[in-house]
């Protein structure tokens, strides 16, 4: 008799049942995908639906009106073997990006230590600071090009009263670039809010016992300060970094019919992208230009999360 056969007339165990539902349990349900059926319409129909298209769209002659062809990499061959535009506007780009990131972080970083102390009239001057980074448009690129104006702008005019002969700004290609980047200094109160409140979130214990032990004001910037900020640090950096990839206004306000001259020193990634897209309709190139910027900005933006483990301070950890 086989011992593992069950027995007849054996009782089987009771398998074990899910419990069921409830009415309110379903009624819930279907109230929050009502709920979130917005943003489900928004995320497919807006947003990933045109994502396949565009990536389709890249591998075809695509003109908006009259065809779309499978061309296969034409267009990813054509960028990297005979467009010299697309080298000069990536390499303008990342000159901009370079300068940019590291200038900004470093001023408002430098912005928010002097802001932080404690003298009167502080909150008027965080006001002042703060105002020019809620402007933005045309207008205020408009402003600029006034103040960059070589012979009657503000900006030659200070530089004259020290004995300094101001450039070109707008028209010299060796500095168009350095006046935006310039310009852009001027917004880094945005940043500056951000780092103020890292700060006065450090235990002021550290401080204390840091100056107990001796230490100087350097080495307690170096060493609480720069930590404790760390992770505000991280974040402006990874979102400056993408946000420069994205400059156009610049180069299509404040260059002669917006295109990114003299001699193309002006002429950026996605400002070469738009012309691409919208002057001579080379729509399926212009997506491919988008396709090889979504790549560099998320292999940069990788790096930069594998580089932060080795610089960034969490309190509780790495998660």
């Amino acid at each position: 008799m086989n011992m593992n056969q069950p027995q007849a007339g054996a009782q089987h165990p009771l398998k074990a049942s899910k419990p069921r539902r409830g009415k309110l349990a379903r009624s819930e349900d279907r109230a929050g995908y009502i709920f979130i059926l917005p943003w489900l319409i928004g995320f497919f129909g807006i947003t990933l639906l045109p994502l396949l298209f565009s990536l389709y769209g890249s591998f075809t002659n695509y003109d908006i009106t009259s065809q779309m062809d499978f061309i296969g990499l034409a267009n990813y061959e054509r960028m990297f073997s005979s467009d010299p535009l697309f080298w000069k506007s990536l390499s303008n780009t990342i000159y901009y990006v370079l300068w940019m990131v590291p200038l900004t972080t470093i001023g408002s970083v430098l912005l928010a230590l002097l802001l932080n102390e404690r003298v009167a009239g502080m909150r008027m001057f965080r006001t002042i600071f703060y105002l020019p980074s809620v402007l933005s448009g045309v207008g205020v690129y408009f402003l600029w090009m006034q103040l960059l104006n070589p012979s009657t702008g503000l900006v030659n005019t200070l530089l004259s009263w020290v004995g300094i002969a101001g450039p070109a700004w707008l028209t010299d290609p060796f500095w168009t670039k350095p006046a935006v980047i310039f310009m852009k200094m001027w917004a880094v109160g945005g940043g500056m809010l951000l780092y103020l409140a890292s700060l006065q979130s450090v235990p002021p214990q550290l401080y204390e016992a840091a100056r107990l032990d001796g230490a100087s004001a350097l080495r307690r910037f170096r060493h609480i300060t720069l930590p404790m900020i760390s992770p505000v640090i991280f974040y402006d950096v990874v979102t400056s970094l993408i946000g420069g990839f994205q400059v156009f206004q610049e180069g299509y306000v404040m260059t002669e019919s917006g295109g990114g001259g003299p001699m193309h020193s002006l002429l950026f990634y996605n400002l070469h992208m738009w012309h691409k897209a919208f002057t001579v309709f080379d729509m399926g190139y212009a997506m491919a230009m988008a396709w090889v910027l979504f790549v560099v900005v998320m292999i940069l933006t990788a790096l930069n999360l594998k580089l932060s483990k080795r610089w960034v301070h969490y309190e509780g950890g790495d998660s």
